[in-house]
C-alpha cells in the first residue's frame, strides 16, 4: 500500500483515517502509542511508540499521526487531512480558491478558537472521577460564543460548512468539537450544531472508524 497512516486510534489519529475512510482509500494503519502511555517506552519489549527512534525518522517531534504516502512524510493531523483531501479530490474536496480558504479558515479556527477549551471540557466533565469543575465552567463559559459563531454558520449554511456539502471543513471540525460533546448544555443551545455533529457521526466512515477506536485499549 502506498499510503501509511502512523499512530493509535486514541489520538488525533482520528482525523486522517476517518478522512482515508471516506475517500475510499486502501491504506496501511501502523499503530504507534503514546509514550506517557506507557510505563517505560524504552525497554526492550515496549510497543512501537512517539519515541521509538522508527517514528522518530518518521517524525522527528514525537506526535502522531503522521503518514507516509508513497514516499511523501506529513505531519500533523489537519495538514494531512487538507493533503489527502486535495490530493484525492472528489466532493470533500475544494472546488475552486474561495473553497480552499474557506476550508482552511475553518479548521484553523477549530485549532485555535475551540480544541483547547473542548478538551478541558471533556477532561473535567461529570463522567470524570478527578474533575475540576471550575475549569469545566470556565471552558464551558469560553465555548458559548464559539459555538453561536458555528451555530449561525450552519444554518446560513444549509447544514455544512462549505459549499452546501459535507467536505473535509466539517470533518475537521467536528473532530474538534467532538471533544465539547460532554458539554450537554452547549448544544442544547446550538440546534444546528447538535443537527450537523448528529450527521457528521451519523457517516458510515466516521462510524468504521470509531469502531475501531473502541476496540482498541483504553
Amino acid at each position: 500500500m502506498a499510503l501509511k497512516i502512523y499512530g493509535v486510534l486514541r489520538s488525533r489519529a482520528t482525523r486522517p483515517i476517518w478522512m482515508a475512510k471516506e475517500l475510499g482509500l486502501s491504506f496501511e494503519h501502523v499503530p504507534v502509542i503514546q509514550s506517557y502511555r506507557l510505563p517505560n517506552p524504552n525497554a526492550a519489549d515496549a510497543p512501537l511508540n512517539t519515541t521509538s527512534p522508527s517514528f522518530r525518522a518518521i517524525n522527528p517531534n514525537g506526535q502522531v499521526p503522521s503518514i507516509d504516502d508513497d514516499g511523501f512524510v506529513l505531519n500533523e493531523s489537519f495538514a494531512i487531512t487538507l493533503y489527502l483531501a486535495r490530493k484525492y479530490g472528489g466532493p470533500l474536496t475544494p472546488k475552486d480558491a474561495r473553497e480552499d480558504g474557506l476550508m482552511t479558515m475553518w479548521t484553523l479556527w477549530a485549532a485555535t478558537e475551540v480544541e483547547a477549551c473542548a478538551l478541558r471540557a471533556m477532561q473535567n466533565s461529570a463522567t470524570v472521577k478527578t474533575r475540576d469543575e471550575a475549569v469545566y465552567d470556565t471552558a464551558g463559559t469560553a465555548l458559548k460564543p464559539k459555538f453561536a459563531v458555528l451555530d449561525k454558520a450552519l444554518k446560513e449554511g444549509g447544514g455544512f460548512l462549505v459549499g452546501e456539502r459535507f467536505t473535509v471543513a466539517d470533518l475537521n471540525v467536528a473532530e474538534v468539537v467532538r471533544y465539547g460533546q460532554a458539554a450537554l448544555e452547549l448544544f442544547a443551545d446550538a440546534p444546528n450544531v447538535q443537527a450537523w455533529i448528529t450527521a457528521c457521526q451519523s457517516r458510515p466512515a466516521f462510524k468504521s472508524m470509531m469502531a475501531e477506536r473502541n476496540n482498541e485499549p483504553a
